[in-house]
């Protein structure tokens, strides 16, 4: 749940409840200039970060070397070798498994991370579903509570995609989210 629904979570839920999980996703948001991927249900994720604006940066495999930095090009999402870890990051977002999430909240901290968001890929009868973001709700509360005692705000309930995209399409200045120094040379 979130401290901040996707498509079928906000089904899902109350009216007011979905309002309120998206309007905490929006902080989150809101609060953040570069997002850790790590791992993603399908290329909607890192693409639409990139097109926000965020400064993305994936994890792609196992090793230390093993991070890319996503960069929109001439209107379209590329992903260049980065062969370190980031510097720092505002939120970390991952599509693992639950027992998981102890050494991802660790590298979050590592990176001085404000947020963690959580996407399990499940809709809410357990079927895979690229934007599903449904969660037992006995690990939705161990997750809570393991990123609050690291000091990070948690989502779990609302697609990144979605919440990026809508967050581009809100900007006032008619931009998509943030842009400035990426911290890449």
């Amino acid at each position: 749940m979130t401290d901040a629904p996707g498509p079928g979570a906000a089904n899902a839920m109350p009216r007011a409840a979905a309002l309120a999980a998206l309007e905490a996703a929006a902080r989150v948001l809101a609060d953040a200039k570069s997002v850790l991927v790590i791992d993603w249900p399908s290329r909607d994720v890192p693409a639409s970060l990139a097109f926000a604006g965020f400064t993305v940066f994936v994890k792609g495999g196992p090793g230390p070397a093993d991070y890319n930095a996503w960069q929109i090009e001439s209107g379209e999402p590329v992903a260049r070798p980065l062969g370190r870890e980031p510097g720092g990051v505002d939120l970390v977002y991952c599509h693992r498994p639950f027992g998981e999430l102890p050494g991802i909240i660790a590298l979050a901290g590592r990176l001085g991370a404000r947020a963690l968001w959580w996407q399990t890929g499940l809709a809410g009868d357990g079927t895979r579903d690229p934007s599903g973001c449904w969660v037992a709700p006995g690990e939705s509360g161990q997750a809570r509570e393991l990123a609050a005692a690291a000091g990070l705000a948690y989502v779990d309930d609302v697609y990144i995609a979605d919440a990026a995209r809508a967050r581009g399409m809100a900007n006032p200045r008619g931009g998509t989210g943030h842009r400035g120094d990426s911290g890449l040379t």
